[in-house]
């Protein structure tokens, strides 16, 4: 055989060699990602039924699950366009549509079963709502995000300091029974007055309360940089923390950089709070794009960045825990990104994400609230022009296939 041919023959053999350890390189990362395992899910196209009334709901700004798995929802009236409520036009424009009540509740087969809500005697409407939670008695919890000119404020444009420009309206929120009866209300309009401040709240983003010791935790949020707690029947202050379980600092933060070293403060907002049924709350810092993780006395355990690239509204809407009894999984909703990421709760690697943009069953647009009922479905809300709730049927665990899942669409039978 010629040198020539050795060669060739060489050659072809490393070529080969090559070819075959990447092969096997390739198909044993099929196999490991195959051993993965991740909740699979199913959007449910028919729910809810449709409102009566000719009701219209807006931006839907959040959900909550309560002990009988009904599906509660708060929405901004304000945030329909003027033809999308021609009926309550002056004169009436036309016999369709008009704005649903704010708070709307659902049962499993998405009867609409309760509906209230709106300035009443005796508490503070928000001026934009934002976030409902159902604690373990019942009690209805709503924030608000909605800013506005402080009473006796200069109307002039030019002087921020007689405008109230450092005042927000929405710095309580408010406690109803599910009947929409008044319990009580936690804070006042305009009296927010930082991070550090122990009585006060400034647009405060979602509640949640824990079962085990009934305090009240807050994700306070849009003007605040913090979680704080407070005693669910009696009001009373208990504590609160900034990132990394630090004290919490307002000073204002650049913009967001996916080159820069993570930040040591939330940023505004702190959007979404969860807390497991060990003690560990799951923390939505969303411009910075993570999830922080802390005990319950704000001792800060670990973080996970998500959608690391994502500018502007951030990647980490809100966040919900899966229903097994270890809740093995953690979801996120991902308003930028127009999906829901999995991830393992232990160790909060990421597992996979389902979702797309755009306005058909399954897909989104701007994801902004998660939940999840005791059958392990979730429930997803839509803010900006999204203006819906989604139900998507938990379908059992199941290897991980694909990062990015797209839309869960349901398996139709063969014709």
């Amino acid at each position: 055989m010629t040198r020539k041919h050795l060669s060739i023959t060489a050659f072809a053999t490393v070529a080969g060699a090559l070819a075959l350890g990447s092969w096997l390189i390739e198909k044993r990362a099929v196999v490991q990602a195959a051993t993965a395992q991740a909740p699979k899910f199913e959007v449910d196209p028919l729910w809810p039924k449709p409102l009566p009334n000719h009701w219209v709901i807006g931006t839907v700004i959040g959900v909550g699950i309560d002990a009988k798995d009904n599906v509660w929802i708060v929405h901004r009236e304000g945030s329909l366009e003027a033809k999308e409520k021609y009926a309550t036009w002056e004169p009436k424009a036309a016999t369709c549509c008009v704005p649903a009540p704010p708070v709307l509740a659902f049962n499993q087969d998405g009867d609409l079963i309760s509906h209230w809500g709106g300035p009443g005697k005796g508490f503070d409407w928000p001026a934009s709502n934002h976030g409902i939670d159902v604690d373990h008695k019942g009690n209805v919890w709503i924030g608000g995000n909605g800013r506005g000119k402080a009473p006796g404020a200069s109307a002039l444009p030019h002087d921020e300091t007689r405008m109230g420009v450092g005042a927000v309206h929405d710095s309580f929120v408010l406690k109803f029974t599910q009947a929409g009866k008044f319990i009580a209300q936690l804070g006042k309009p305009f009296q927010g007055k930082g991070s550090n401040d122990p009585d006060h709240l400034k647009l405060p983003a979602k509640t949640l309360v824990d079962p085990k010791t009934n305090e009240l935790y807050v994700a306070d949020g849009y003007g605040n940089r913090r979680v704080i707690v407070y005693d669910a029947d009696t009001l009373k202050y208990k504590r609160h923390w900034g990132a990394y379980g630090n004290k919490p600092d307002d000073t204002q933060l650049p913009n967001y950089d996916p080159k820069a070293p993570l930040a040591k403060q939330f940023r505004t907002p702190v959007h979404g709070v969860a807390l497991s049924n060990d003690g560990i709350l799951y923390v939505c810092d969303r411009t910075n794009n993570r999830i922080q993780s802390f005990k319950t006395d704000g001792t800060y355990l670990k973080e996970t960045v998500i959608e690391k690239n994502t500018l502007g509204d951030g990647a980490t809407f809100d966040v919900a825990l899966s229903r097994d009894a270890q809740q093995q999984f953690i979801y996120v909703a991902d308003g930028s990104n127009m999906k829901v990421h999995i991830l393992k709760r232990d160790t909060l690697e990421y597992l996979t994400s389902f979702g797309d943009g755009g306005r058909q069953p399954g897909q989104f647009y701007a994801v902004h609230s998660i939940a999840t009922d005791s059958k392990g479905n979730i429930f997803t809300t839509e803010t900006y022009r999204g203006q819906r709730v989604q139900k998507f049927k938990f379908r059992g665990v199941g290897p991980v296939t694909k990062r990015d899942q797209g839309v869960v669409w349901p398996k139709l039978p063969k014709s």
